[in-house]
Protein backbone atom coordinates (compact mmCIF):
# COMPACT_ATOMS: atom_id res chain seq x y z
CA UNK A 1 0.00 0.00 0.00
CA UNK A 2 1.33 3.49 -0.71
CA UNK A 3 1.91 5.89 2.43
CA UNK A 4 -1.03 7.96 3.82
CA UNK A 5 -0.66 11.38 2.36
CA UNK A 6 -2.53 13.46 5.21
CA UNK A 7 -2.07 16.77 3.32
CA UNK A 8 -4.50 15.46 0.37
CA UNK A 9 -7.28 14.60 2.50
CA UNK A 10 -7.07 17.71 4.73
CA UNK A 11 -7.24 19.90 1.57
CA UNK A 12 -10.11 17.62 0.54
CA UNK A 13 -12.03 18.54 3.54
CA UNK A 14 -11.29 21.97 3.42
CA UNK A 15 -12.27 22.16 0.01
CA UNK A 16 -15.65 20.85 1.11
CA UNK A 17 -16.09 23.18 3.81
CA UNK A 18 -15.44 26.25 1.84
CA UNK A 19 -17.42 24.65 -1.47
CA UNK A 20 -20.54 24.19 1.24
CA UNK A 21 -20.23 27.95 2.22
CA UNK A 22 -19.98 29.53 -0.89
CA UNK A 23 -22.99 27.32 -2.49
CA UNK A 24 -25.05 26.88 0.65
CA UNK A 25 -24.96 23.68 0.72
CA UNK A 26 -24.80 21.03 3.75
CA UNK A 27 -21.43 19.24 4.13
CA UNK A 28 -23.76 15.75 4.83
CA UNK A 29 -24.88 16.33 1.09
CA UNK A 30 -21.70 16.96 -0.61
CA UNK A 31 -19.65 14.23 1.52
CA UNK A 32 -22.48 11.69 -0.03
CA UNK A 33 -21.86 13.01 -3.71
CA UNK A 34 -18.35 12.21 -3.05
CA UNK A 35 -19.22 8.84 -1.16
CA UNK A 36 -20.86 7.91 -4.05
CA UNK A 37 -18.56 8.95 -6.86
CA UNK A 38 -15.73 7.08 -5.24
CA UNK A 39 -17.79 3.89 -5.45
CA UNK A 40 -18.96 3.96 -9.02
CA UNK A 41 -15.23 5.35 -10.08
CA UNK A 42 -14.08 2.62 -7.90
CA UNK A 43 -16.90 -0.09 -9.61
CA UNK A 44 -15.99 0.79 -12.66
CA UNK A 45 -12.51 0.52 -12.34
CA UNK A 46 -13.34 -3.51 -11.75
CA UNK A 47 -15.28 -3.61 -13.98
CA UNK A 48 -18.44 -4.76 -11.86
CA UNK A 49 -20.40 -1.26 -12.78
CA UNK A 50 -23.50 -3.26 -12.91
CA UNK A 51 -23.61 -5.46 -9.71
CA UNK A 52 -25.99 -4.36 -7.87
CA UNK A 53 -25.58 -6.58 -4.92
CA UNK A 54 -21.90 -5.32 -4.11
CA UNK A 55 -22.01 -2.84 -1.26
CA UNK A 56 -18.81 -1.23 -1.54
CA UNK A 57 -18.83 1.77 1.25
CA UNK A 58 -16.62 4.84 1.51
CA UNK A 59 -15.98 5.93 5.56
CA UNK A 60 -14.49 8.86 6.94
CA UNK A 61 -12.20 9.11 9.68
CA UNK A 62 -11.98 11.19 12.45
CA UNK A 63 -8.70 12.08 11.23
CA UNK A 64 -9.98 13.39 7.84
CA UNK A 65 -9.36 9.45 6.84
CA UNK A 66 -10.69 8.55 3.24
CA UNK A 67 -11.25 4.99 3.24
CA UNK A 68 -13.16 2.76 1.02
CA UNK A 69 -14.30 -1.03 2.07
CA UNK A 70 -15.00 -3.16 -0.51
CA UNK A 71 -16.01 -7.07 0.23
CA UNK A 72 -13.71 -9.54 -1.07
CA UNK A 73 -13.64 -13.60 -0.96
CA UNK A 74 -10.44 -15.93 0.53
CA UNK A 75 -9.50 -17.86 -1.79
CA UNK A 76 -6.20 -20.13 -1.60
CA UNK A 77 -4.15 -18.86 -4.06
CA UNK A 78 -3.84 -15.29 -5.74
CA UNK A 79 -6.91 -14.58 -8.23
CA UNK A 80 -7.62 -12.44 -11.22
CA UNK A 81 -10.74 -11.50 -9.89
CA UNK A 82 -10.86 -8.03 -8.47
CA UNK A 83 -13.33 -9.08 -5.68
CA UNK A 84 -11.20 -12.02 -4.51
CA UNK A 85 -8.18 -12.24 -2.37
CA UNK A 86 -5.34 -14.37 -1.84
CA UNK A 87 -5.42 -16.21 1.56
CA UNK A 88 -1.99 -14.99 2.22
CA UNK A 89 -2.45 -11.41 1.42
CA UNK A 90 -5.80 -11.77 3.77
CA UNK A 91 -3.74 -13.37 6.77
CA UNK A 92 -1.70 -10.17 6.53
CA UNK A 93 -5.28 -7.74 7.15
CA UNK A 94 -6.91 -11.00 9.40
CA UNK A 95 -4.97 -13.45 10.66
CA UNK A 96 -7.56 -14.94 12.10
CA UNK A 97 -9.13 -15.55 8.45
CA UNK A 98 -9.69 -18.75 6.43
CA UNK A 99 -10.59 -19.43 2.36
CA UNK A 100 -14.24 -18.75 1.55
CA UNK A 101 -14.80 -15.95 4.25
CA UNK A 102 -15.62 -12.64 3.05
CA UNK A 103 -13.23 -9.77 4.77
CA UNK A 104 -13.47 -5.80 4.59
CA UNK A 105 -10.67 -5.08 2.29
CA UNK A 106 -9.98 -0.96 2.80
CA UNK A 107 -7.89 0.92 0.18
CA UNK A 108 -7.30 4.68 0.17
CA UNK A 109 -8.94 7.16 -2.63
CA UNK A 110 -5.22 8.67 -3.39
CA UNK A 111 -3.94 5.04 -4.12
CA UNK A 112 -6.43 4.41 -6.82
CA UNK A 113 -5.50 4.66 -10.67
CA UNK A 114 -4.95 8.41 -12.22
CA UNK A 115 -7.96 7.13 -14.61
CA UNK A 116 -10.13 6.35 -11.49
CA UNK A 117 -9.44 9.37 -9.49
CA UNK A 118 -10.07 11.43 -12.81
CA UNK A 119 -13.23 9.72 -13.29
CA UNK A 120 -14.33 10.16 -9.65
CA UNK A 121 -13.87 13.94 -9.79
CA UNK A 122 -15.61 14.73 -12.84
CA UNK A 123 -18.68 12.69 -11.21
CA UNK A 124 -18.18 14.65 -8.39
CA UNK A 125 -18.16 18.12 -10.05
CA UNK A 126 -21.39 16.91 -12.17
CA UNK A 127 -23.33 15.71 -9.26
CA UNK A 128 -22.15 18.83 -7.22
CA UNK A 129 -23.46 21.01 -9.93
CA UNK A 130 -26.91 19.14 -10.01
CA UNK A 131 -27.76 19.37 -6.48
CA UNK A 132 -26.73 23.23 -6.64
CA UNK A 133 -28.90 23.46 -9.36
CA UNK A 134 -31.95 21.71 -7.81
CA UNK A 135 -31.49 23.67 -4.83
CA UNK A 136 -31.76 27.27 -6.66
CA UNK A 137 -34.35 25.58 -8.74
CA UNK A 138 -36.24 25.42 -5.50
CA UNK A 139 -35.13 28.47 -4.17
CA UNK A 140 -36.37 30.45 -6.93
CA UNK A 141 -39.65 28.39 -7.68
CA UNK A 142 -41.04 29.08 -4.26
CA UNK A 143 -39.96 33.41 -5.13
CA UNK A 144 -42.65 32.93 -8.62
CA UNK A 145 -44.84 36.03 -8.69
CA UNK A 146 -42.51 37.64 -6.84
CA UNK A 147 -40.73 40.94 -7.07
CA UNK A 148 -37.15 40.93 -7.56
CA UNK A 149 -34.09 43.27 -8.72
CA UNK A 150 -31.11 42.73 -10.50
CA UNK A 151 -28.61 44.19 -12.70
CA UNK A 152 -28.32 44.15 -16.77
CA UNK A 153 -25.59 42.22 -18.14
CA UNK A 154 -25.92 41.92 -21.47
CA UNK A 155 -27.98 40.76 -25.20
CA UNK A 156 -28.14 37.14 -25.96
CA UNK A 157 -29.27 37.03 -30.01
CA UNK A 158 -30.00 41.12 -29.74
CA UNK A 159 -33.48 40.37 -28.40
CA UNK A 160 -33.18 38.35 -25.08
CA UNK A 161 -31.54 40.08 -22.05
CA UNK A 162 -29.10 38.51 -18.92
CA UNK A 163 -30.22 39.49 -15.81
CA UNK A 164 -27.45 39.04 -13.00
CA UNK A 165 -29.61 38.35 -9.58
CA UNK A 166 -26.99 37.44 -7.49
CA UNK A 167 -26.42 33.72 -7.11
CA UNK A 168 -28.06 33.12 -10.63
CA UNK A 169 -28.52 34.88 -14.14
CA UNK A 170 -32.23 35.41 -15.57
CA UNK A 171 -33.52 35.86 -18.83
CA UNK A 172 -36.12 38.48 -20.25
CA UNK A 173 -37.02 37.86 -23.47
CA UNK A 174 -38.25 40.60 -25.73
CA UNK A 175 -42.28 39.81 -25.11
CA UNK A 176 -41.45 40.12 -21.27
CA UNK A 177 -40.02 43.31 -21.57
CA UNK A 178 -41.08 46.80 -21.88
CA UNK A 179 -40.95 47.98 -25.27
CA UNK A 180 -38.36 51.56 -25.57
CA UNK A 181 -36.46 50.65 -22.56
CA UNK A 182 -33.22 50.77 -22.95
CA UNK A 183 -30.28 49.25 -20.74
CA UNK A 184 -26.39 49.55 -20.39
CA UNK A 185 -24.11 47.12 -18.60
CA UNK A 186 -24.91 47.31 -15.09
CA UNK A 187 -27.91 49.26 -14.56
CA UNK A 188 -30.25 47.96 -12.09
CA UNK A 189 -33.88 47.14 -12.75
CA UNK A 190 -36.43 45.26 -10.88
CA UNK A 191 -38.86 42.76 -12.39
CA UNK A 192 -41.13 40.28 -11.72
CA UNK A 193 -39.95 35.90 -11.44
CA UNK A 194 -42.46 35.06 -13.91
CA UNK A 195 -41.55 31.09 -14.21
CA UNK A 196 -38.60 28.93 -13.27
CA UNK A 197 -37.84 25.73 -14.98
CA UNK A 198 -35.34 23.25 -15.56
CA UNK A 199 -34.78 22.20 -19.13
CA UNK A 200 -32.40 21.96 -21.89
CA UNK A 201 -31.98 25.37 -22.88
CA UNK A 202 -28.61 26.66 -24.98
CA UNK A 203 -28.23 29.71 -22.83
CA UNK A 204 -27.82 27.93 -19.47
CA UNK A 205 -24.89 25.38 -19.20
CA UNK A 206 -26.99 23.95 -16.08
CA UNK A 207 -30.41 23.75 -17.48
CA UNK A 208 -32.05 26.19 -14.88
CA UNK A 209 -33.91 28.78 -16.63
CA UNK A 210 -35.35 31.59 -14.44
CA UNK A 211 -37.88 33.54 -17.00
CA UNK A 212 -38.25 37.81 -15.70
CA UNK A 213 -41.08 39.92 -17.05
CA UNK A 214 -41.52 43.84 -17.20
CA UNK A 215 -43.97 43.57 -19.42
CA UNK A 216 -46.93 41.16 -17.70
CA UNK A 217 -50.14 42.63 -15.51
CA UNK A 218 -48.26 40.95 -12.43
CA UNK A 219 -44.95 43.30 -12.27
CA UNK A 220 -47.70 46.07 -12.09
CA UNK A 221 -49.45 44.61 -9.49
CA UNK A 222 -46.73 44.32 -7.03
CA UNK A 223 -45.88 47.61 -7.69
CA UNK A 224 -48.58 49.09 -6.51
CA UNK A 225 -48.44 46.44 -3.31
CA UNK A 226 -44.82 47.63 -3.00
CA UNK A 227 -45.64 51.10 -3.35
CA UNK A 228 -49.33 51.69 -1.50
CA UNK A 229 -49.61 50.70 2.35
CA UNK A 230 -53.64 50.37 2.35
CA UNK A 231 -52.96 47.20 -0.89
CA UNK A 232 -50.04 45.47 1.36
CA UNK A 233 -52.35 45.79 4.23
CA UNK A 234 -55.38 44.54 2.00
CA UNK A 235 -57.20 47.53 2.91
CA UNK A 236 -57.53 48.10 -0.84
CA UNK A 237 -57.47 45.11 -2.71
CA UNK A 238 -56.78 44.67 -6.44
CA UNK A 239 -59.26 43.07 -8.09
CA UNK A 240 -58.41 42.88 -12.18
CA UNK A 241 -55.65 44.30 -13.98
CA UNK A 242 -55.02 44.87 -18.11
CA UNK A 243 -51.87 45.95 -20.02
CA UNK A 244 -50.81 47.24 -22.84
CA UNK A 245 -46.80 47.52 -21.94
CA UNK A 246 -45.07 51.14 -22.39
CA UNK A 247 -48.37 52.23 -23.36
CA UNK A 248 -51.70 51.95 -21.14
CA UNK A 249 -52.28 49.62 -17.83
CA UNK A 250 -55.98 49.50 -16.05
CA UNK A 251 -55.80 48.28 -12.53
CA UNK A 252 -59.59 47.78 -10.92
CA UNK A 253 -59.45 48.47 -7.14
CA UNK A 254 -62.09 48.37 -4.37
CA UNK A 255 -61.90 48.89 -0.42
CA UNK A 256 -62.80 46.73 2.45
CA UNK A 257 -64.59 49.68 4.40
CA UNK A 258 -66.56 51.81 3.18
CA UNK A 259 -64.93 54.90 4.60
CA UNK A 260 -61.87 54.40 2.27
CA UNK A 261 -61.62 55.93 -0.99
CA UNK A 262 -59.74 53.27 -2.93
CA UNK A 263 -58.96 55.47 -6.06
CA UNK A 264 -57.71 58.27 -3.97
CA UNK A 265 -55.18 55.89 -1.66
CA UNK A 266 -53.42 54.85 -4.89
CA UNK A 267 -53.05 58.38 -6.71
CA UNK A 268 -52.01 59.64 -3.02
CA UNK A 269 -51.45 63.43 -2.51
CA UNK A 270 -51.18 65.42 -5.27
CA UNK A 271 -50.06 61.98 -7.08
CA UNK A 272 -47.44 61.18 -5.23
CA UNK A 273 -47.71 58.00 -4.50
CA UNK A 274 -48.85 56.78 -8.37
CA UNK A 275 -45.71 58.85 -9.64
CA UNK A 276 -43.10 56.82 -8.47
CA UNK A 277 -44.75 53.68 -10.42
CA UNK A 278 -44.88 55.41 -13.91
CA UNK A 279 -41.39 56.48 -13.69
CA UNK A 280 -40.78 52.61 -12.95
CA UNK A 281 -42.82 51.89 -16.21
CA UNK A 282 -41.07 54.85 -18.45
CA UNK A 283 -44.60 57.06 -18.14
CA UNK A 284 -46.63 54.63 -19.14
CA UNK A 285 -50.51 55.76 -19.00
CA UNK A 286 -51.96 54.35 -15.40
CA UNK A 287 -56.08 54.22 -15.15
CA UNK A 288 -56.73 53.96 -11.79
CA UNK A 289 -60.73 52.11 -11.60
CA UNK A 290 -62.92 51.62 -8.91
CA UNK A 291 -64.76 48.44 -9.11
CA UNK A 292 -68.66 48.10 -8.83
CA UNK A 293 -71.22 45.72 -9.03
CA UNK A 294 -73.47 46.98 -11.22
CA UNK A 295 -72.34 46.33 -15.08
CA UNK A 296 -73.38 49.61 -16.28
CA UNK A 297 -71.46 51.70 -13.18
CA UNK A 298 -68.52 49.43 -13.91
CA UNK A 299 -68.39 50.09 -17.53
CA UNK A 300 -68.54 53.74 -17.25
CA UNK A 301 -65.67 53.53 -14.76
CA UNK A 302 -63.80 51.36 -17.31
CA UNK A 303 -63.82 54.29 -19.90
CA UNK A 304 -62.48 56.60 -18.19
CA UNK A 305 -61.15 59.21 -18.52
CA UNK A 306 -64.35 59.74 -21.09
CA UNK A 307 -67.26 60.73 -19.42
CA UNK A 308 -70.07 58.54 -21.13
CA UNK A 309 -73.49 60.26 -22.34
CA UNK A 310 -75.41 56.98 -22.28
CA UNK A 311 -74.68 53.30 -21.48
CA UNK A 312 -76.75 50.90 -22.55
CA UNK A 313 -76.00 47.31 -21.78
CA UNK A 314 -77.33 43.67 -23.14
CA UNK A 315 -76.34 41.23 -20.58
CA UNK A 316 -77.25 38.10 -22.72
CA UNK A 317 -75.44 38.59 -25.03
CA UNK A 318 -72.34 40.50 -23.36
CA UNK A 319 -72.44 43.41 -25.72
CA UNK A 320 -72.70 47.24 -24.83
CA UNK A 321 -73.03 50.39 -26.33
CA UNK A 322 -71.63 53.50 -24.91
CA UNK A 323 -72.47 57.22 -26.31
CA UNK A 324 -69.88 60.07 -25.40
CA UNK A 325 -69.94 63.78 -26.60
CA UNK A 326 -67.78 64.19 -29.32
CA UNK A 327 -65.02 65.74 -28.80
CA UNK A 328 -64.29 62.65 -26.40
CA UNK A 329 -64.09 59.81 -28.63
CA UNK A 330 -60.47 59.75 -29.25
CA UNK A 331 -60.28 59.92 -25.67
CA UNK A 332 -62.38 57.41 -25.20
CA UNK A 333 -61.03 55.15 -28.06
CA UNK A 334 -57.17 56.12 -26.42
CA UNK A 335 -53.94 55.43 -28.58
CA UNK A 336 -54.69 52.31 -31.07
CA UNK A 337 -57.65 51.99 -29.54
CA UNK A 338 -55.73 50.67 -26.23
CA UNK A 339 -58.43 52.59 -23.64
CA UNK A 340 -61.54 50.78 -25.08
CA UNK A 341 -59.10 47.39 -25.73
CA UNK A 342 -57.99 47.12 -21.86
CA UNK A 343 -61.78 48.03 -20.93
CA UNK A 344 -63.07 45.08 -22.97
CA UNK A 345 -60.72 42.87 -21.29
CA UNK A 346 -62.06 43.39 -17.76
CA UNK A 347 -65.49 44.08 -18.20
CA UNK A 348 -65.69 40.72 -20.63
CA UNK A 349 -68.38 42.66 -22.87
CA UNK A 350 -68.16 43.45 -26.43
CA UNK A 351 -68.28 47.38 -26.12
CA UNK A 352 -69.50 49.97 -29.49
CA UNK A 353 -68.54 53.15 -28.71
CA UNK A 354 -70.21 56.26 -30.51
CA UNK A 355 -69.90 59.98 -30.62
CA UNK A 356 -73.34 62.19 -29.64
CA UNK A 357 -74.16 62.95 -33.11
CA UNK A 358 -73.72 59.15 -34.57
CA UNK A 359 -76.22 58.43 -31.84
CA UNK A 360 -78.30 61.04 -32.73
CA UNK A 361 -77.84 60.41 -36.26
CA UNK A 362 -78.09 56.68 -35.99
CA UNK A 363 -82.00 57.51 -33.90
CA UNK A 364 -83.28 59.12 -36.90
CA UNK A 365 -83.69 55.79 -38.77
CA UNK A 366 -87.35 54.13 -37.22
CA UNK A 367 -85.62 50.80 -37.96
CA UNK A 368 -82.49 51.68 -36.21
CA UNK A 369 -84.35 52.82 -33.23
CA UNK A 370 -86.41 50.04 -32.93
CA UNK A 371 -83.42 47.37 -33.50
CA UNK A 372 -81.09 49.18 -30.81
CA UNK A 373 -84.05 49.48 -28.21
CA UNK A 374 -84.99 45.84 -28.47
CA UNK A 375 -81.18 44.64 -28.03
CA UNK A 376 -80.59 47.14 -25.14
CA UNK A 377 -84.04 47.05 -24.19
CA UNK A 378 -85.36 43.04 -22.35
CA UNK A 379 -88.30 44.51 -21.27
CA UNK A 380 -88.98 46.27 -24.50
CA UNK A 381 -88.12 43.51 -26.70
CA UNK A 382 -90.23 41.21 -24.57
CA UNK A 383 -93.50 43.48 -25.52
CA UNK A 384 -92.56 43.25 -29.21
CA UNK A 385 -92.44 39.19 -28.64
CA UNK A 386 -95.96 39.10 -27.07
CA UNK A 387 -97.19 41.37 -29.97
CA UNK A 388 -95.79 39.09 -32.61
CA UNK A 389 -97.46 36.06 -30.85
CA UNK A 390 -100.74 38.17 -30.47
CA UNK A 391 -100.26 38.82 -34.52
CA UNK A 392 -99.79 34.86 -35.26
CA UNK A 393 -102.55 34.01 -33.04
CA UNK A 394 -105.01 36.47 -35.30
CA UNK A 395 -103.65 35.00 -38.62
CA UNK A 396 -105.43 31.67 -37.75
CA UNK A 397 -108.09 30.70 -39.60
CA UNK A 398 -111.38 30.12 -38.18
CA UNK A 399 -111.73 26.78 -36.70
CA UNK A 400 -113.91 23.59 -38.48
CA UNK A 401 -116.23 23.42 -35.15
CA UNK A 402 -117.81 26.60 -36.46
CA UNK A 403 -119.52 25.26 -39.40
CA UNK A 404 -123.20 24.63 -37.77
CA UNK A 405 -124.13 20.30 -37.59
CA UNK A 406 -120.35 19.62 -39.19
CA UNK A 407 -120.22 16.14 -36.61
CA UNK A 408 -116.27 15.61 -34.77
CA UNK A 409 -115.87 12.35 -37.41
CA UNK A 410 -115.92 14.46 -40.50
CA UNK A 411 -114.04 17.62 -38.80
CA UNK A 412 -111.36 15.23 -37.21
CA UNK A 413 -111.30 13.41 -41.41
CA UNK A 414 -110.93 16.88 -42.85
CA UNK A 415 -108.36 17.59 -40.15
CA UNK A 416 -106.17 14.08 -41.06
CA UNK A 417 -106.73 15.43 -44.12
CA UNK A 418 -104.63 18.84 -43.95
CA UNK A 419 -107.76 20.76 -43.79
CA UNK A 420 -107.47 22.68 -40.37
CA UNK A 421 -109.74 25.84 -40.87
CA UNK A 422 -113.17 27.24 -42.81
CA UNK A 423 -110.68 29.32 -44.92
CA UNK A 424 -109.17 26.55 -46.53
CA UNK A 425 -111.91 23.97 -46.86
CA UNK A 426 -113.74 27.54 -49.07
CA UNK A 427 -110.66 27.74 -51.36
CA UNK A 428 -111.61 24.00 -52.44
CA UNK A 429 -113.56 22.66 -55.14
CA UNK A 430 -116.14 19.98 -54.76
CA UNK A 431 -113.80 17.71 -56.61
CA UNK A 432 -110.45 17.98 -54.36
CA UNK A 433 -112.56 17.53 -50.74
CA UNK A 434 -113.80 14.83 -52.46
CA UNK A 435 -110.35 13.13 -53.08
CA UNK A 436 -109.96 13.82 -49.16
CA UNK A 437 -109.07 10.37 -47.56
CA UNK A 438 -112.47 8.77 -45.49
CA UNK A 439 -114.56 11.54 -47.62
CA UNK A 440 -116.05 10.74 -50.75
CA UNK A 441 -118.45 12.44 -53.31
CA UNK A 442 -121.42 12.15 -51.07
CA UNK A 443 -119.88 13.36 -48.13
CA UNK A 444 -118.10 16.06 -49.52
CA UNK A 445 -122.10 17.55 -51.11
CA UNK A 446 -122.90 17.54 -47.74
CA UNK A 447 -120.44 19.58 -46.31
CA UNK A 448 -120.28 22.25 -49.16
CA UNK A 449 -124.17 22.23 -48.14
CA UNK A 450 -123.71 22.79 -44.47
CA UNK A 451 -120.81 25.39 -45.54
CA UNK A 452 -122.82 27.40 -47.94
CA UNK A 453 -125.44 27.45 -45.55
CA UNK A 454 -123.23 29.07 -42.98
CA UNK A 455 -120.33 31.20 -44.76
CA UNK A 456 -121.14 34.02 -46.17
CA UNK A 457 -118.95 34.92 -49.05
CA UNK A 458 -118.19 38.46 -50.11
CA UNK A 459 -116.29 38.99 -53.02
CA UNK A 460 -114.90 42.57 -53.23
CA UNK A 461 -115.35 44.23 -56.58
Amino acid sequence: MASRNPANEINLFEAVQQFCSERGLTKDSVLNVIKESLIAAYKKKLGVENTEELEIHVEFGDKNEVMLIVPKTVVEEKSENPLEISLAEAKLIEPETNVGEIIQFKEKPVELSRIVSNQARQMVFQRLKEMERDQLFNEYKEKEGELTHGYFQRWIDKDIMSIDLGKVEGIMPRKEQNPGEKYKNGDRLKAIISRVEIRRDRYKDNGLVIILSRASGDFVKKLFEMEIPEIYDEIVRIVDIARIPSIRTKIVVQASRGDIDPVGACVGMKGVRIQSIVRELGNERIDIIQYSEDPIEYIKNLISPAKPVEVKVDHQNREALIVVPDDALSLAIGTSGSNVKLAVQLCKYKIDIKSQSQYNEDMTSPEARERLERLFNPNLADEYENEEEYEDEEDEGTDLSEIPNLSNRIIDLLKNGGINDVETLIDMSLDELAKTPGIGIRTAEQIMKLLRESVELVEEA
